[in-house]
């Protein structure tokens, strides 16, 4: 069976972003192009990418930061990211999206693991200076207290809620996306963290909140 960094290997030259340079090993052939066809006039078309966001981002979620150690030296990575997910007790899985033209994805699954930080309340921040991308993403971690997760060695950060240490896997394609899966090497929450920040920082129609619980 393929290793998990072998396998995470493999994701990156076959799901490389567009204008990475091309590995030194061939790529799988590429995925086949859709079949096109014209849409009939009484078809409803497609809902624009735009409206998806809008409509879909009446959906809350919870806000946490992936990273990853730094791979053949190089400085660690990480990324903000809503789209996080329990997928499996048995065994324990996990599971995130990630955009297929990501910058950092490609040097997390060189690392072949990563750790899930879930953000407290406090933190929105944080979650903003990991979303930036471009010239300013080299930064990420400038100033952010972190130590290496028990498992794999990845970023843990400072009093975040709770932390899920992974390793990769599988990847599948999804559209424009990557479903990445991990799995669960090790895992913790921090009360006290939890009780300082009032809960977790959630994430609704483009906009930070917090969560309040509903009286029994």
């Amino acid at each position: 069976m393929m290793g998990h960094a072998g396998m995470a290997a493999l994701a990156v030259r076959y799901l490389r972003p567009a204008g990475t340079p091309a590995p030194a090993a061939p790529p799988p052939d590429p995925m086949p192009r859709p079949e096109l066809r014209a849409v009939r006039a009484d078809e409803q078309p497609p809902p624009a990418p735009r409206e998806l966001r809008r409509v879909l981002g009446r959906f809350p979620g919870g806000v946490t930061v992936i990273t990853a150690p730094g791979a053949d030296g190089g400085p660690p990575a990480g990324f903000a990211c809503q789209s996080f997910a329990s997928l499996s007790l048995d065994p324990p899985l996990v599971v995130f999206m990630v955009g297929r033209t990501s910058t950092t994805w490609p040097r997390i699954a060189r690392a072949g693991v990563f750790c899930v930080n879930v953000l407290g309340a406090g933190q929105s921040a944080l979650c903003r200076a990991f979303a930036v991308s471009g010239a300013q993403a080299a930064d990420k971690f400038t100033g952010v207290r972190h130590g290496p997760s028990p498992a794999t060695g990845s970023p843990l950060l400072a009093d975040v809620l709770a932390w899920a240490d992974c390793t990769v896997h599988a990847v599948h394609t999804g559209g424009d996306h990557l479903i990445v899966v991990g799995r669960v090497e090790a895992l913790g929450a921090d009360e006290a963290a939890a009780a300082a920040q009032e809960g977790p920082l959630v994430f609704y129609k483009s906009t930070f909140g917090t969560f309040t619980a509903l009286d029994p």
